[in-house]
């Protein structure tokens, strides 16, 4: 797929998760979302909001702020219980899922709860379920109702599907694409800034 990078404009947005409480739990404070116009026909026909960030500040709920390490191509689906964070890392790319509440987008800003489980997919294919104990701890904690566990158990199976037979957002060679955008945008305006 061939880029127009010439007139590409990236605009700067933050995600922001909270728990079910609704305490905010961490934020990203600078995402580039892809162009409509930019996105593969697949993540068109799901609507998703496709984000790119490198050495992103990170800001935790007490307050802490951190820089990321790793880039990363952020897939947001409406009305999907999950959301895929693809991690491009020296030896491939790490997905790491979060069992989350669908995206809200209010002007330059992207919500979504996150419900503590978690699947990473490794480079080699291996598949991991996370944070378990965390869901269980929370799902007390916080009172989860029945409908939203029956949600999260859906969202945990799609997205098990979905890595189980490859779709998307499950494409190495598309987040590769995106991030090459991103970075070559960003050369053109002094950084994506």
């Amino acid at each position: 797929m061939l880029f127009c990078y010439v007139e590409l404009v990236l605009m700067k947005y933050q995600i922001k998760s909270f728990k079910h409480d609704g305490h905010l739990h961490r934020v990203w404070l600078e995402n580039w979302k892809v162009p409509d116009e930019h996105l593969r026909d697949i993540h068109i026909d799901e609507r998703m909001y496709v984000f790119v960030n490198s050495q992103t500040k990170i800001r935790e709920a007490d307050g802490k702020e951190w820089v990321s390490r790793i880039p990363g191509v952020s897939f947001f689906l409406p009305e999907r219980w999950f959301n895929v964070v693809a991690l491009i890392e020296d030896h491939g790319v790490r997905y790491y899922c979060n069992l989350a509440s669908p995206p809200l987008q209010y002007g330059n800003v992207l919500t979504y709860i996150d419900y503590d489980l978690d699947v990473i997919k490794l480079p080699n294919g291996t598949v991991q379920i996370v944070d378990e104990e965390e869901y269980q701890r929370h799902k007390k904690l916080y009172h989860y109702p029945l409908s939203v566990e029956e949600k999260v158990n859906c969202g945990l199976q799609e997205l098990l599907d979905r890595i189980r037979i490859g779709s998307s957002p499950f494409d190495d060679g598309i987040v590769y694409e995106y991030y090459s955008l991103w970075k070559n945008a960003a050369k053109e305006d002094g950084g994506g800034k």
